[in-house]
């Protein structure tokens, strides 16, 4: 195997690595005692998409109304601009 050919399987291997990383800390983030907070989010750090874009980290303007993140029970309500994102299934 020459050099060149072993240095892509290794970039490759680290892409796949880290993607995976990325999507279970996103998993985890989902889980326990988490709320959804909108309008607090650095450009580019939202957790999912909203109607102005389809993908998680693409939003173009800090504190969207749209753009939400995971954020520990409690937290939201305590940050300026902050509001809690009901769930489909929840009642509030």
């Amino acid at each position: 195997m020459n050099t060149t050919n072993q240095m892509i399987r290794t970039a490759f291997a680290g892409l796949i690595t880290v993607g995976l990383v990325t999507a279970s800390g996103q998993a985890l983030a989902a889980k326990g005692d988490n709320e959804k907070c909108s309008g607090i989010v650095k450009a580019g750090k939202n957790d999912c998409g909203t109607s102005k874009t389809a993908c998680a980290g693409t939003i173009k303007n800090d504190r969207d109304t749209e753009a939400w993140i995971y954020v520990p029970k409690g937290t939201c309500e305590r940050i300026a601009g902050g509001e809690v994102v009901a769930d489909k299934g929840d009642k509030k």
